[in-house]
Protein backbone atom coordinates (compact mmCIF):
# COMPACT_ATOMS: atom_id res chain seq x y z
CA UNK A 1 0.00 0.00 0.00
CA UNK A 2 1.37 3.48 -0.91
CA UNK A 3 1.95 6.24 1.54
CA UNK A 4 -0.78 8.71 2.31
CA UNK A 5 1.69 11.24 0.78
CA UNK A 6 2.54 9.55 -2.19
CA UNK A 7 -1.97 9.10 -3.17
CA UNK A 8 -2.02 12.60 -2.23
CA UNK A 9 1.19 13.52 -4.99
CA UNK A 10 -0.49 11.39 -7.37
CA UNK A 11 -4.19 13.08 -6.78
CA UNK A 12 -2.74 16.17 -7.11
CA UNK A 13 -0.58 15.72 -10.40
CA UNK A 14 -3.70 13.97 -12.27
CA UNK A 15 -6.17 17.35 -11.05
CA UNK A 16 -5.79 19.64 -14.27
CA UNK A 17 -4.05 22.90 -13.51
CA UNK A 18 -7.51 25.34 -13.01
CA UNK A 19 -8.98 22.75 -10.20
CA UNK A 20 -10.11 24.72 -7.19
CA UNK A 21 -9.54 24.36 -3.33
CA UNK A 22 -12.92 22.94 -2.61
CA UNK A 23 -12.33 20.52 -5.70
CA UNK A 24 -9.36 19.05 -4.06
CA UNK A 25 -10.87 19.05 -0.80
CA UNK A 26 -13.37 17.22 -1.90
CA UNK A 27 -10.51 14.50 -4.00
CA UNK A 28 -9.24 14.22 -0.47
CA UNK A 29 -11.99 13.29 1.09
CA UNK A 30 -12.77 10.49 -1.37
CA UNK A 31 -8.98 9.44 -1.30
CA UNK A 32 -9.33 8.81 2.61
CA UNK A 33 -12.85 6.98 2.45
CA UNK A 34 -11.25 4.46 -0.17
CA UNK A 35 -8.40 3.95 1.93
CA UNK A 36 -10.13 3.32 5.27
CA UNK A 37 -12.28 1.00 3.42
CA UNK A 38 -9.06 -0.92 1.89
CA UNK A 39 -8.15 -1.47 5.47
CA UNK A 40 -11.52 -2.78 6.51
CA UNK A 41 -11.44 -5.27 4.03
CA UNK A 42 -7.82 -5.88 4.86
CA UNK A 43 -8.87 -6.32 8.19
CA UNK A 44 -12.39 -8.22 8.01
CA UNK A 45 -14.41 -5.57 8.53
CA UNK A 46 -16.54 -6.17 5.71
CA UNK A 47 -19.83 -8.27 4.57
CA UNK A 48 -20.71 -10.60 1.80
CA UNK A 49 -23.02 -9.29 -0.71
CA UNK A 50 -25.67 -12.08 0.54
CA UNK A 51 -25.11 -10.86 4.11
CA UNK A 52 -25.44 -7.34 3.09
CA UNK A 53 -28.73 -7.66 1.29
CA UNK A 54 -29.86 -9.72 4.51
CA UNK A 55 -28.97 -6.42 6.34
CA UNK A 56 -30.22 -3.65 4.06
CA UNK A 57 -33.99 -6.28 3.27
CA UNK A 58 -34.82 -5.63 7.06
CA UNK A 59 -34.54 -1.64 6.19
CA UNK A 60 -36.90 -1.80 2.78
CA UNK A 61 -39.08 -4.39 3.66
CA UNK A 62 -40.29 -2.81 6.94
Amino acid sequence: MSSAVQDVKDLIDHLPDDTSIEDIQYHLYVLEKIRRGQADIRDGKHFSSEEARERLSKWLNP
